[in-house]
């Protein structure tokens, strides 16, 4: 008697090969959208660090030309303007004995620093206002904050801000704050810097 032997030949159908593709798609998408997703997520990070940075630079630059605030070389008192979003003050910035007229504002988004420096004979303030653009993407105006905020000689960090208009005797100590935000699609909310200064050279009663 002849023996025939059957080997079962085990073998792959369509349907398993589609499942592991599927599989191995869904994986796939998975990993590229957490690598997608993590690298956004870095890329923000070092933007606001990067903003965060540089506001803080541009904030320590208004803060030491704020404090340095002083008479004009005319015998004018040492604040100009006191607005919410534009402060100018006489101040020396340079290497000679004259007092130059500071302005910080806010234009936009954008925060703006003028200078005009006294000439002539008698002296006066009279020149062409020098502009330079300080900070970008500066949002105090669009979240309705104020880059500037004042405060009498009794302030000890609790007090409320001076009512405007403001009385520029009445100042001595000024809070200066920016909201930075360049990506409103990226970032839930603006990133913010503030500091408060005391003006050295304003006398007190």
């Amino acid at each position: 008697m002849n023996y025939k032997l059957y080997k079962n030949k085990s073998g792959v159908t369509l349907v398993e090969v589609i499942v592991v593709i599927g599989i191995f798609s869904i994986i796939t998408f998975g990993a590229n959208w957490l690598i997608v997703n993590s690298l956004r997520s870095n890329t923000v990070i070092w933007e606001q660090l990067a903003t965060q940075s540089e506001g803080r630079k541009v904030l320590k630059q208004v803060v030491n030309e704020i404090r340095k605030a002083e008479e004009s070389s005319v015998g004018s008192f040492p604040i100009v303007i006191a607005g919410d979003n534009e402060l100018a003050v006489y101040a020396n910035t340079d290497s000679d004995s004259l007092r130059e007229r500071i302005r910080f504002w806010l234009d936009g988004t954008t925060l703006k620093r003028g200078i005009i420096k006294p000439s002539g004979n008698p002296l006066s303030y009279t020149q062409t206002e020098s502009v330079v653009e300080i900070a970008h993407d500066v949002k105090n105006i669009e979240q309705g904050v104020p880059v500037f905020y004042y405060y009498d000689e009794s302030y000890t960090g609790t007090e409320d801000a001076l009512i405007s208009p403001v009385s520029l005797t009445d100042i001595h100590v000024i809070r200066v704050q920016l909201e930075l935000e360049k990506d409103p699609t990226k970032t839930p909310v603006p990133l913010h810097v503030e500091s408060v200064l005391h003006i050295r050279n304003l006398k007190t009663n």
